[in-house]
């Protein structure tokens, strides 16, 4: 962290005190209050963390008015339509995009991580058969600690490296296999020919009693969902694994938490609301009634998948993923199936109709991505493990950064108490 040039002045009765004011390479200023507590007695309040920096960070910036996400400084549509996850993993974990060489090293190295342990396999057999996914990928995630002891000393660098490419490599793996254990279907093996959401796909859909095809368009779809939503700045599920790293905790129990975390419907469950709200409508002329109950400010009934809570403009992720969901649905038709036909005719009527356009109501990357999957013949049980997989790199890449921050310390957030104040001890037979 530079040195602050600048400060502010907090008065509390007859006292004052000078307050650090940090400015970052872009972004509004932080004011410093870390020694406030010791200086005057007093916490600052803010439920939700949401006006607090929790630390200094150069991995990704967000400008919710401007619509506006970055990674390393590069903005995310340009990295959706002209790079792919593998080097969007390299660019989040070292700092720059890799060069040719670095690139082929680091995909070597990841395609070569995929399998798990082969006694890993008894953890998936150990869930009831219709188990959620995400509950499979916590408890399996959280038990690769038992299996990779060489890689969970987090003060060895060495280690950390390891972790974070068994972590991003196995991720697929274990997200497919959830998948396959849910369905009833044998899990099929990682192939090292193929690349990244390829691998994935074939692991998803492959069966032992016939060869899968897989489209590239359907592949540069998933890999372009991947890279979307690889890491989102310190959002819930990304803080929640700083904080448990904060304790000095393994690598893998804490992704296991941001896993946990995510699976929360009002952090990584957008995209599966959003394909359940399709369902509700039903049919595309039912479409008038659920847009005029979203405009009546006395309906419970809100249009899932339209604006964010970030992006008051728009979500720049959106405009990549509206292309891959176009290519998506050319391809495979949406004839046959009324919930995608819904969803073409929704995103066309919202669009064009002023009351989302005052609003800034306009499709998100969970709308479009919801979509895509629900094409691709994903139930809505797995997207948030879809999320999970692809926000694994920015976990990481969080999580190492924090790991090597000198001003590292364990979490300890403070309260406004409203309790009892102190009082004794009742005897039973006298309550």
């Amino acid at each position: 962290m530079t040195d602050s040039t600048k400060s502010a002045t907090l008065t509390i009765g007859d006292a004052s005190y000078d307050l650090p004011i940090y400015s970052p390479t872009v972004g509004p200023d932080v004011l410093d209050i870390r020694k406030l507590y010791g200086q005057a007695c007093v916490f600052t309040y803010d439920p939700g963390f949401t006006s607090t920096a929790s630390c200094d960070s150069t991995i990704t910036y967000i400008d919710g008015g401007k619509g506006e996400l970055l990674h390393r400084g590069y903005p995310i549509d340009q990295l959706a339509s002209k790079s792919h996850y593998l080097e969007v993993c390299y660019l989040l974990l070292y700092g720059e995009l890799p060069s040719a060489k670095d690139l082929e090293s680091f995909e070597t190295t990841i395609s070569r991580h995929t399998m798990l342990h082969e006694q890993m396999v008894n953890f998936f057999r150990g869930f009831r058969r219709d188990a959620h996914p995400m509950a499979i990928m916590t408890g399996v995630v959280g038990a690769m600690s038992a299996f990779y002891h060489d890689s969970t000393d987090i003060a060895d660098p060495v280690q950390r490296e390891i972790a974070s490419h068994r972590l991003i490599a196995k991720m697929p793996t274990i997200a497919a296999w959830a998948y396959k254990y849910s369905i009833g279907q044998p899990f099929v093996y990682p192939r090292n020919d193929l690349d990244y959401a390829s691998n994935f796909l074939n692991m998803c859909f492959a069966v032992p009693a016939e060869d899968y095809v897989i489209d590239p368009i359907l592949s540069r779809a998933m890999d372009r969902i991947f890279t979307l939503h690889a890491d989102h700045e310190q959002n819930a599920s990304t803080s929640t694994v700083r904080l448990a790293s904060s304790s000095g905790a393994n690598p893998f129990a804490c992704i296991a938490a941001g896993i946990a975390c995510l699976w929360g419907p009002a952090h990584g469950g957008a995209n599966q609301a959003c394909l359940e709200m399709l369902k509700e409508i039903g049919t595309p002329d039912r479409i008038p009634e659920f847009i005029a109950r979203a405009k009546d400010k006395n309906d419970p009934f809100r249009l899932m998948g339209f604006g964010h809570r970030v992006y008051k403009n728009f979500d720049p992720r959106a405009t990549v993923m509206k292309q891959s969901a176009d290519e998506v649905l050319d391809l495979l038709g949406v004839e046959n199936n009324p919930i995608l036909a819904t969803a073409k005719e929704l995103e066309q009527a919202a669009l064009a109709d002023p009351y989302f356009a005052e609003k800034k109501l306009f499709p998100n990357v969970d709308f479009y991505s919801g979509i895509i999957l629900e094409a691709m013949g994903f139930p809505t049980s797995m997207f948030t493990p879809i999320f999970a997989l692809s926000r694994t790199v920015g976990w990481i890449s969080q999580w190492k950064e924090m790991i090597a921050d000198p001003q590292n310390k364990i979490g300890r957030p403070r309260q406004l108490y409203l309790g009892e104040t102190a009082r004794d001890y009742t005897d039973i037979e006298n309550r």
